[in-house]
C-alpha cells in the first residue's frame, strides 16, 4: 500500500480546500493512493461545522484588519486558528478500502503519529485526551486534529504547532476548550525548529502507524 505526499509549501488556504475537494474525488473513485497534503496556510481562522460562534472573539472585520481570514467549513470540531509555522496535514485516506472502515481507529492513529514522533524524535511526553481530541504536552493543546468524511474518505485533518505565533489564537477560544492553552514544539524546546525536517519526520510516522510500505513524495509544482 502506497502513500502519496504532496507538499504545498505555503498556499492559499481556498486554494487548498478545492485542491482537498479535487483529490477526494479522486481517492472516492477507488483507484488513486492515499493522499496526504502538507502545507503552511497564511493567517486563517477555520470554524468546524458545529462551531459555538461565541468562540470566535473578535469580528470578521477585525480579523481582515488584523489580516486573518476567516473560513466556516464542514469538518468537526470548533475554532481553530492556521498561520506560518504551522504544519498542517490533509489526509485523504480511503477508509473503507485501506482502514478497516473505523473512523475511530483512524483518529486514533492519526494521534498516535504524533505521540510516537514526538518521544522518539523530540524526547518529548505528549498524551491523547480521554475526551478531547488531539494531542497534548501537559495541559496544552500541541496538534489539533478536525476530520470530515465522505462516502468513506477522510479529509480535513491535523494542525501542527511548529513554531507557530501562539499569541493569533488569542482571537478563538481554540477548539472551544475554555481555561485550555495551546504550545508549539518552539515553545516547550526553547528554539525554533526546522520545518523540512519536522515534514520528513511526520511522513516517516505517517508510514509506520499506518502501515504504508511505500511513499511518494512530490511538491505542488511537479
Amino acid at each position: 500500500m502506497e502513500l502519496n505526499v504532496i507538499d504545498c509549501g505555503q498556499h492559499d488556504y481556498a486554494a487548498t480546500l478545492q485542491l482537498q475537494y479535487d483529490y477526494v474525488a479522486k481517492v472516492q473513485a477507488g483507484d488513486f493512493p492515499d493522499t496526504l497534503l502538507l502545507v503552511e496556510h497564511q493567517p486563517v481562522i477555520t470554524m468546524g461545522r458545529h462551531a459555538n460562534g461565541a468562540n470566535l472573539l473578535f469580528s470578521a472585520e477585525a480579523l481582515k484588519q488584523a489580516g486573518i481570514d476567516l473560513f466556516h467549513i464542514e469538518r468537526g470540531g470548533d475554532a481553530t486558528y492556521h498561520g506560518p509555522g504551522q504544519l498542517v496535514g490533509y489526509p485523504i485516506f480511503n477508509l473503507k478500502k485501506n482502514h478497516g472502515g473505523s473512523i475511530k481507529r483512524f483518529v486514533q492513529r492519526l494521534e498516535e503519529v504524533f505521540i510516537r514522533l514526538c518521544a522518539e524524535r523530540f524526547g518529548l511526553t505528549v498524551a491523547r485526551s480521554a475526551v478531547n481530541t488531539g494531542v497534548w504536552h501537559e495541559d496544552s493543546k500541541l496538534v489539533a486534529m478536525g476530520l470530515a468524511v465522505q462516502h468513506a474518505v477522510t479529509f480535513h485533518g491535523f494542525a501542527f504547532n511548529v513554531n507557530t505565533n501562539l499569541a493569533h489564537f488569542n482571537y478563538i477560544v481554540p477548539c472551544g476548550l475554555v481555561g485550555k492553552t495551546v504550545t508549539s514544539l518552539q515553545n516547550i524546546l526553547g528554539r525554533a525548529q526546522d520545518m523540512a525536517a519536522v515534514k520528513l519526520a511526520v511522513v516517516d510516522y505517517f508510514g509506520l502507524v499506518y502501515c504504508y510500505e511505500a511513499t511518494r513524495q512530490t511538491s505542488l509544482a511537479d
